[in-house]
């Protein structure tokens, strides 16, 4: 496997690393617009070799990655298909979605969001294992190839991610919730605080640790979160709003004194965290299912994403064309009896019969 990473930053890098560690015989390329991080990956061993540019980092690559703030995407990804081969899938890691997917509707194209991350930034952070359990979120567009998307898919799950089929718009409207809003929140929070210190002319106070758990995220990457709200705006404001109304809600109930109502939420809110951390485990036994599909473009597509859409992760798939290749055969690998169960339903509900691999 030739992989191209674009951009070696902590992502970029931590793929790199992920995929020698986790991808037999790969072969790693990597380029950076700013030389001396690639000379940094490959000192770490992350790239086989620096290129020095674009076109030469995809020369004989399988798949590529790339891997930059999120208003720079669009115009990385043309590059990366003027420069990749016919059988090239090529992705990108950016948080927002819409813009890059609307970008191209080339079918070696499947844009890619890895839900991982940290405070901090650089090669030198970079690690193996930073995907592993993490949900990695692909939205394939109706013309992408069902072959490289199935190459991209086992390649994520590989790194050690969950990829998850999901709509742009979706995925732009639940990372809006999710993760752009808490950091929002972090910006607000830890702004309020210093603005009080300085307001009382004291020294910062010691602080616990629900302050520092809420505003761990505060000024992360000041470059790349300020693409991300500028991006994502809309979603973010209308999170923001909603927000808004819900504080406002609970200031009147403080300032009522309303103790039944106070309690209510903090009752309500303990049972919502549980119910949606609960979502992020998988158990059960693996189910394979395998459907007959027609071998038309956006097929593979289709199906992962009605599955992506109700929350069905799918843990491996392989893809078999018939010998006439009018039609082809998907068996997808699921966890659980109740998701495979579901899994199953959707599928039958697109027209297409579920079977049992013998």
């Amino acid at each position: 496997m030739r992989i191209a990473v674009l951009g070696l930053g902590l992502i970029g890098g931590s793929i790199a690393l992920a995929s020698h560690a986790r991808v037999a015989a790969a072969q790693v390329a990597g380029y950076d617009a700013a030389p001396v991080a690639a000379q940094a990956a490959l000192g770490r061993g992350a790239i086989d070799r620096a290129a020095s540019s674009v076109a030469e980092a995809l020369a004989g690559a399988d798949a590529c990655f790339c891997c930059a703030p999120v208003g720079a995407l669009p115009d990385l990804v043309a590059e990366a298909l003027a420069a990749a081969g016919p059988d090239c899938v090529v992705s990108d890691v950016g948080s927002v979605k819409r813009v890059v997917a609307a970008s191209s509707a080339d079918p070696r194209f499947v844009p890619g969001h890895p839900v991982a991350g940290a405070e901090t930034a650089g090669i030198e952070h970079a690690r193996a294992d930073l995907f592993d359990g993490a949900t990695w979120y692909l939205t394939p567009g109706a013309e992408a190839s069902g072959v490289l998307y199935e190459r991209l898919h086992r390649l994520v799950a590989a790194l050690g991610a969950s990829p998850l089929a999901i709509d742009p718009e979706a995925h732009d409207r639940l990372l809006a919730a999710v993760s752009h809003l808490p950091h929002v929140l972090a910006n607000v929070l830890v702004s309020r605080v210093a603005g009080i210190v300085d307001a009382e002319g004291e020294g910062l106070p010691r602080v616990g640790p629900s302050f520092r758990d809420a505003t761990r995220v505060a000024g992360a990457n000041p470059a790349v979160w300020g693409d991300i709200y500028a991006t994502n705006g809309p979603a973010i404001a209308a999170e923001l709003d909603a927000a808004v109304a819900s504080l406002t809600e609970v200031a009147d109930a403080l300032r009522a004194g309303d103790a039944e109502a106070i309690a209510g939420w903090g009752h309500a809110a303990r049972s919502d965290r549980a119910r949606v951390l609960a979502t992020e485990t998988v158990d059960g036994p693996v189910h394979e299912l395998r459907i007959v599909v027609p071998n038309r473009p956006g097929i593979v597509a289709e199906v992962a994403l009605a599955l992506g859409r109700a929350g069905v992760n799918i843990a491996d798939m392989a893809l078999a064309p018939a010998a006439d290749m009018s039609s082809g055969a998907m068996t997808l690998s699921v966890a659980g009896d109740e998701t495979a169960a579901r899994a199953r339903e959707l599928i039958e509900e697109l027209g297409f019969p579920v079977g049992v691999p013998a």
